[in-house]
């Protein structure tokens, strides 16, 4: 799934890394990914967001002090080459880790990633194929922008509407592609949501499971840094 930008597109070109099989020559590369708590090293590669690099949304993300439940069922929606799923799995270890996306090479980059740092608790799969009775105690993601609002909020209802009653969940967002318009909408749609980092042009959102939908017109138009 795509991690980036807006181009106001419904319809993804089958070369993109929100596209089902990219169609881009592979070419991969290794990445080492360093935070305070752990490392690991990840192989990246084109058609898959961000190769060659740990992209700056991602990383602000897995340097934000977070909740994280220490064991049931985690998700990386959009997972790319693993890094979110890698780290959570590294920081709960009795947990099982979803790796979802809906491009077959990311999926096999995340599997690969995975076993080759010995992460047993990562289950990578398209989105259909994890079970409905599934339900979420975290929620991590860089979500997909460019695939356009429609589809993006299709996304997002679908899967935050799997957190656990107790759960939570984290998105980062570019504040120029709409991070700040995004927060509202969750906030209208139902999704307690309120920004908890922002640096180098990004924002941290953290979602809380659905209440009862909010009134669209009484939404904060500026919500506190």
């Amino acid at each position: 799934m795509a991690r980036d930008a807006d181009d106001g597109s419904d319809d993804p070109p089958a070369g993109h890394y929100f596209a089902e099989r990219p169609e881009s020559r592979s070419d991969p590369v290794d990445v080492d990914v360093v935070l305070a708590d752990t490392a690991f090293s990840m192989r990246t590669d084109h058609g898959v967001f961000s190769r060659g690099r740990l992209d700056l949304g991602t990383s602000l993300l897995l340097r934000c002090e977070l909740a994280l439940a220490p064991r049931g069922d985690l998700l990386d929606l959009g997972c790319g080459a693993g890094a979110i799923a890698l780290a959570m799995a590294r920081r709960a270890p009795a947990a099982t880790v979803w790796a979802v996306d809906v491009n077959a090479r990311a999926r096999r980059l995340a599997a690969d990633n995975a076993a080759r740092n010995g992460l047993g608790n990562v289950r990578v799969a398209a989105p259909d194929e994890v079970p409905e009775e599934i339900r979420f105690a975290t929620i991590w993601s860089n979500p997909p922008i460019r695939v356009g609002k429609p589809a993006l909020h299709e996304l997002l209802v679908r899967w935050l509407g799997r957190l656990e009653s107790d759960g939570t969940a984290a998105l980062v967002v570019q504040k120029h592609l709409g991070a700040d318009s995004l927060q509202r909408w969750l906030v209208a749609t139902g999704f307690p949501t309120r920004r908890v980092a922002s640096k180098a042009g990004y924002r941290v959102l953290a979602c809380a499971p659905a209440t009862q939908p909010s009134d669209p017109g009484r939404v904060d138009l500026h919500p506190d840094a």
